[in-house]
C-alpha cells in the first residue's frame, strides 16, 4: 500500500490503529524492533511512528528508522520532531531529508526541557513552543501535521481550559489532529475531549494507550507522565501479581482492552499504541479488538 497522509486515514471509514517505536541504541535493538514491527504488521496498521531523544539527541536515527519503515516495510511512518535541542537550521535539514525521501508526516512537540534546567531556553535559531514549531514544519514543505495534547491536562498548564486553548494555537499553525499522552481512566480522556470540542477544537483526537505489563512498568511510565493518575483497581492487580511476568501481562492486556473497546464503542477515530518496541502486550490488546477473547478485568475503565 502506498504511504498515506494520516489526515487522509482519519478521515476514511473505521479505526485507524498506529504503534509508536524509538529508535534503538545497539544493533540487537534494531533486530529486535524490526521482529516486533513484523508481528504488528500482520495486524495492518494505518501508520507508525517513531520518537525523537531528549534535546533531540535521536534525531538522525529518528529520520532514518523512519525512512526505512516506509521504505522498506512499505507502513506509513510519521517522524517525531522537538524544539528542545535543536536549531531551525538543523530541523530544516531533517525536514529536507524526510520529504526527499518521500515522508510526509510529522508529529510536532515542544519536547521535555533538560531536568537540571527549570529556566529552559531554546538554543540560538530554536523554537519554545511546538506552534511555532508547527509554523515552521509547514513552511518547509506539504507536510501533514499532528500534535500531542494531555488528557488530564499538561502538567504546567494552569488548568485543562488554558491548556485547550494552548492547542488552537497549534491547530492554527497547521496541526490537523492530536495524540494524546497516555491515560489509565477513560473518564479522563471523555472530559477532556468534551472540553475541547466545546472550544471549537475541530480535528481528531486519538487517545493513546500503553499496556501496564508489571508493577514496575507502570511506576515506571507515570515518572515519564507527571500528573497521570493511576485508578486504584489497576494499581492493586498489578500488585497482586508482582512477580509473575504472565500473570501480571493478563492484567495489564486485560485493561488496556477494557479501554479500547470503551473508546472505539465511543466514537474515537483510532487508538495510537505506546509500545516501548515490544510487540506481544500491544498484539494481543490489537487481537482482542478484532476477536472475541474477553478481558478478566472486571471495573470499567471509564469510571463509575
Amino acid at each position: 500500500m502506498a504511504p498515506m497522509r494520516i489526515s487522509e486515514l482519519y478521515a476514511g471509514e473505521g479505526p485507524v490503529f498506529s504503534f509508536e517505536f524509538f529508535p534503538p541504541k545497539t544493533d540487537a535493538g534494531y533486530r529486535s524492533l524490526y521482529r516486533s514491527i513484523g508481528d504488528l504488521k500482520r495486524l495492518a496498521p494505518g501508520f507508525v511512528s517513531v520518537t525523537c531523544g531528549a534535546q533531540g539527541a535521536t534525531r538522525a536515527k529518528t529520520a532514518d528508522l523512519v525512512i526505512r519503515i516506509q521504505q522498506e516495510l512499505g507502513i506509513t511512518a510519521m517522524a517525531h520532531m522537538t524544539c528542545t535541542g535543536q536549531s531551525a537550521q538543523e530541523l530544516g535539514a531533517t525536514l529536507d531529508e524526510l520529504a526527499g525521501a518521500g515522508i510526509q508526516n510529522v508529529l510536532a512537540l515542544r519536547g521535555d526541557p533538560p531536568k537540571d534546567q527549570p529556566d529552559w531556553q531554546p538554543v540560538p535559531g530554536g523554537f519554545r513552543h511546538a506552534s511555532e514549531l508547527a509554523a515552521f514544519i509547514k513552511s518547509r514543505g506539504a507536510f501533514t501535521l499532528g500534535g500531542a495534547c494531555y488528557p488530564e491536562k499538561h502538567p504546567q498548564a494552569l488548568n485543562l481550559e488554558a491548556d485547550v486553548a494552548n492547542l488552537a494555537k497549534k491547530i492554527d499553525a497547521g496541526v490537523e489532529f492530536l495524540i494524546t499522552q497516555l491515560f489509565l481512566d477513560n473518564a479522563d480522556f471523555f472530559h477532556f475531549r468534551d472540553v475541547a470540542r466545546r472550544a471549537g477544537l475541530p480535528v481528531p483526537i486519538v487517545p493513546g494507550i500503553m499496556p501496564m505489563i508489571s508493577l514496575q512498568n507502570l511506576r515506571a511510565a507515570m515518572r515519564l507522565s507527571p500528573g497521570s493518575k493511576v485508578p486504584d483497581e489497576l494499581e492493586t492487580a498489578l500488585a497482586e501479581v508482582a512477580g509473575d511476568p504472565q500473570r501480571s501481562l493478563e492484567v495489564g492486556v486485560d485493561w488496556a482492552t477494557l479501554q479500547c473497546r470503551e473508546l472505539l464503542a465511543n466514537d474515537v477515530p483510532g487508538i495510537h499504541f505506546y509500545t516501548l518496541n515490544r510487540s506481544p502486550a500491544t498484539r494481543r490488546v490489537r487481537e482482542n479488538l478484532d476477536g472475541s477473547a474477553k478481558p478478566r478485568v472486571r471495573r470499567n475503565p471509564g469510571g463509575s
